[in-house]
């Protein structure tokens, strides 16, 4: 009997996520987005076909499901699955790296407040 080969957790975490936009477009789930084309809205340099391999893997690795909508003209949604929410913790863990750093000067402390409280909420967080 062979020895197990162990893996890291975090490797296995991030082979899940690896494409360059997995995080940003789990993110967008989060906060509502269903549809192709509002994944691209804020990601000028996401091209179609990126887009497209990257949900086929999001789909592959069953963090999201594809589901295709019976209307005219058919309508395609994309949603987490039970496993891809349970990222909330991640993506929420992601944001407050930059907000809760003293450094970063990006946001003023009404912006920071305002922001984590979305995420909070929005990735259904509790302290």
């Amino acid at each position: 009997m062979e020895p197990e080969k162990i893996v890291c957790p975090v490797d296995r975490t991030l082979n899940l996520i690896n494409k360059k936009w997995s995080i940003q477009i789990i993110r967008d789930m989060f906060f509502g987005k269903k549809h192709f084309k509002e994944f691209q809205e804020d990601k000028p340099n996401l091209s179609n076909k990126v887009l497209s391999n990257c949900l086929k893997e999001l789909e592959e690795n069953g963090l999201i499901e594809k589901r295709v909508l019976n209307t005219t003209p058919v309508s395609t949604e994309y949603h987490l699955t039970e496993y891809g929410k349970s990222m909330n913790r991640i993506v929420y863990e992601l944001a407050m790296f930059t907000l809760e750093d003293e450094k970063n000067k990006t946001y003023s402390d009404e912006t920071r407040a305002a922001l984590k409280n979305t995420f909070k909420e929005t990735l259904n967080i509790d302290d």
